[in-house]
């Protein structure tokens, strides 16, 4: 089994990438990983900009290169739209990449319908990730469809939907940090969400997992969906994460999941 490492600049300001490199320069086990990175952040003394020109993106690559300790990097995401380079401009410059060996694969993250059909005009796009879970669904009206009918793989970030679908929270002790502001740590909405969390326990219990890892499972069932990125504080919340290789979901218990929250 390979690990799956997903990176971008914008973690730590490079600082996750080269925590990453040392890592596989001491233990030798490059050929073990799957590396993904990101790039489409600028720091200047004014703040942080987006840029997606083949110029950066290309300089990029390179300096990602030498923070991972590798010869190349299996998948390599546009983070971000910049609203101003043509998104088929910015991924033919990946394109080259790809063709020059230094990456194997080109992703996009966190752009809009209309952008990723304009950045997938000559096909090159492998991979496209962006906000997805079961209380966010809207994707599959369109994204999620059109990156089956292209062949492209659709991996969703934030599947927990930050916490919400773990089952930690309760109606009497939700969040007390940023997510309070969230629409869907608010009210009656809140209140809905948990006591449908909630439902999930029997059915976790039935596959002695946790409700965290049915939510990921239910996820991973989705057509198209053959990657998530549930987020991770700690080596015990990753060996939880891990655990939804457990819950081995029949496709109505999926269905049922997905029901349960549309």
């Amino acid at each position: 089994m390979q690990i799956f490492f997903d990176s971008a600049f914008m973690y730590g300001l490079g600082r996750s990438e080269e925590l990453i490199g040392e890592i596989l320069a001491e233990t030798g086990r490059r050929s073990d990983v799957v590396l993904a990175t990101k790039a489409a952040h600028v720091v200047t003394d004014s703040g942080i900009k987006l840029d997606n020109s083949p110029v950066f993106l290309i300089e990029a690559v390179d300096i990602a290169l030498k923070r991972l300790q590798t010869d190349y990097i299996d998948l390599f995401y546009i983070h971000f739209p910049d609203g101003v380079t043509p998104p088929d401009e910015a991924v033919g410059a990946l394109q080259r990449l790809k063709e020059a060996g230094k990456i194997r694969a080109i992703g996009v993250s966190n752009f809009s319908m209309e952008a990723l059909e304009l950045a997938n005009k000559d096909g090159f796009i492998d991979v496209v990730q962006d906000k997805y879970s079961l209380i966010y669904p809207e994707l599959e009206d369109d994204m999620i469809p059109y990156c089956k009918e292209h062949g492209i793989s659709f991996i969703p970030y934030t599947p927990l939907a930050s916490g919400l679908l773990t089952g930690k929270f309760t109606a009497n002790n939700p969040p007390q940090d940023f997510r309070k502001e969230r629409p869907h740590f608010q009210g009656q909405a809140y209140l809905d969400t948990i006591a449908k969390v909630n439902s999930l326990q029997a059915l976790a219990d039935k596959h002695h997992v946790s409700i965290a890892n049915i939510v990921l499972a239910t996820t991973l069932g989705i057509d198209g969906i053959d990657v998530v990125i549930p987020g991770a504080k700690s080596p015990e919340q990753v060996r939880a994460n891990m655990k939804t290789l457990d819950a081995d979901l029949m496709h109505e218990e999926v269905e049922r999941v997905r029901a349960l929250f549309k």
